[in-house]
């Protein structure tokens, strides 16, 4: 299991939140999905056997936001 903090913008509301955690927490190896709106982290936990980084990436690319 590994964990990651990713820095993310454009986030500023609750569904902002439901978003990130919704579209990230989809995947497939991803256990858990921790977003902190004020500061504009997000933290996973996931499986890297069955989700890349990359993947984490992109699905909160795909919802809107940019990640650093």
């Amino acid at each position: 299991m590994k964990n990651v903090t990713l820095n993310v913008k454009g986030m500023s509301c609750g569904h902002c939140v439901k978003a990130v955690e919704g579209g990230v927490g989809a995947l497939e190896g991803v256990e858990q999905v921790n977003v902190n709106l004020e500061a504009g982290k997000v933290n996973v936990a996931y499986n890297d056997q069955k989700v890349s980084l990359t993947q984490i990436k992109e699905a909160i690319d795909d919802q809107g936001y940019d990640v650093e």
